[in-house]
This record gives C-alpha cells, structure tokens and sequence, in this order.
C-alpha cells in the first residue's frame, strides 16, 4: 500500500500549481519505480496484457499478486516487483520504463495522486475527485523549473482516458452493499474475473450457461465479442449485480 508519510496532507483541486520535472538526467532517475506498491485497474491491465501481446491469465500470473481489503474483501492487483534488494519494477532499466507509452494510472499521475469521495450536494450523493501530492525524500523533479497546474499535468501524462475508463470501477469501490456483507469465496472469485481476467471472463460468458441464465441485449453481445472495453464495462454490470448494488442484470424467465 501506498507510504502515507510522503503524502502531502492537503486536498488539492486541478487548478492548483506546482514545479516538477522527471528526466534521465536527474540523480534520482526511476527510484520512484521501485520498493512500491502499484495497484493496478481493470483497464491497466487490459493495455498492458495488450502492449505484451499475452492474454490476461498469462499477464496476471506472471505480473502481479492479489491482496483483498479488510472490510469488505474486495480482491485488488498488484504489480508484483522483482524479489531483489531494491524491489524494481519489472518494465523499468537504467535507460527508462520499457511500456512508458501504456504505462499504469498510479504511474502517469506521480507525483500527485488522485483520490474521490462520496460527499452529500442538494439532498444527493454525488463522488469528488481531489488531488494531493506524493513527496518522496529523493525526488528532485520537484526542484525543476517546469511549472504545471494539474490539469496541464494530466494532460500531458495521458491520464485523462484512464480517469475515464476507471471511473465506474471506483463507483463500485465506494458503493456500499448490505450493511456488513463482506464477500464470500464465491463472489471474490467472479469479482476477479470479471474486473481483472478479460479473457476468461469472455470464455465464461460465451462458453458457459450464462447468456441462458441471463437476459443480455444483442448488441451488448455482439460488442463483447472482441472489445475487451466493452467487456470491462459488462463486467462492471455484472459486479454491481452479484454485489446487489444494482439491478443491472435480469434473469430469463
């Protein structure tokens, strides 16, 4: 999990400035891609395993580990770091990231980090995005003279699809079910699958009993064929479903 004690104790907007600049010459070049913690998304997952050329189960096995949250054992990511004395990321050499192009969100964002809440506005319950910033003792891209708000910074960093695409994700992260419910094995394991394994997901959908139990529109099942996006988002419908979030499925008569 993330070290809380380089994390900026202020909420920040994406209006608000600061200096930063990360380059190969800087002394501190690619520290920040070792000895941490990176969770990964569903879409991440889908464009790495995509920019590696294997299926989701080979990218998964080979790439990463799984931790479940506390409270309601929610099973998440991680990327799994070489077992040496620094913890290096795999994709990362002395000359740079080597799928910097399709690189993770918690990778684009540094050094900010981006969080959301559920706050109460006009008798609704709506979510805010905020920011903050994430201050390690080595960096020194903050001594650069490159000037940035946030917003530019996102910008530049390709962020902003990724925000898009994990948006309904952390919906589902900040619903609440039945008071107390926490997942049993059974429900951990189609979570997983349908949040993180795109491609036995898709084989469970198509070669299972599943568009016979379900009611599913035609075109959905069309869409969920070959694009892994729509896919996702199916699997977003399906977890609100198993998790009694939402009504997002129905059961053939």
């Amino acid at each position: 999990m993330m070290n809380m004690s380089v994390v900026s104790p202020f909420k920040h907007t994406s209006e608000s400035r600061f200096r930063f600049r990360c380059h190969k010459d800087i002394p501190c070049f690619t520290r920040c891609c070792s000895n941490i913690d990176i969770m990964l998304t569903p879409y991440d997952i889908i464009v790495m395993k995509k920019r590696l050329g294997i299926t989701s189960e080979e990218f998964l096995a080979q790439y990463t580990y799984v931790e479940a949250d506390q409270k309601a054992l929610y099973p998440f990511v991680f990327l799994r770091m070489h077992n040496d004395d620094i913890r290096a990321c795999p994709f990362v050499t002395p000359e740079g990231c080597t799928i910097y192009e399709d690189r993770p969100a918690n990778c684009r964002y540094y050094p900010i980090g981006q969080g959301t809440l559920k706050k109460s506005l006009n008798d609704n319950i709506v979510d805010e995005e905020f920011y903050f910033f994430v201050k390690e003792e080595h960096c020194k891209g903050f001594e650069e003279s490159a000037e940035w708000d946030i917003e530019s910074w996102r910008k530049d960093q390709g962020v902003n699809i990724y925000d898009e695409m994990n948006r309904e994700w952390k919906r589902i992260l900040l619903s609440r079910g039945i008071p107390g419910q926490r997942m049993d094995e059974k429900k951990q394991a189609m979570f997983y699958m349908a949040c993180y394994d795109m491609d036995r997901f898709r084989r469970f959908v198509f070669e299972s009993g599943f568009l016979e139990k379900f009611e599913v529109e035609g075109f959905v099942v069309e869409q969920i064929r070959e694009d892994d996006i729509e896919l996702m988002n199916f699997g977003f419908r399906l977890v609100k479903y198993i998790l009694m979030l939402e009504e997002t499925l129905k059961l053939r008569t």
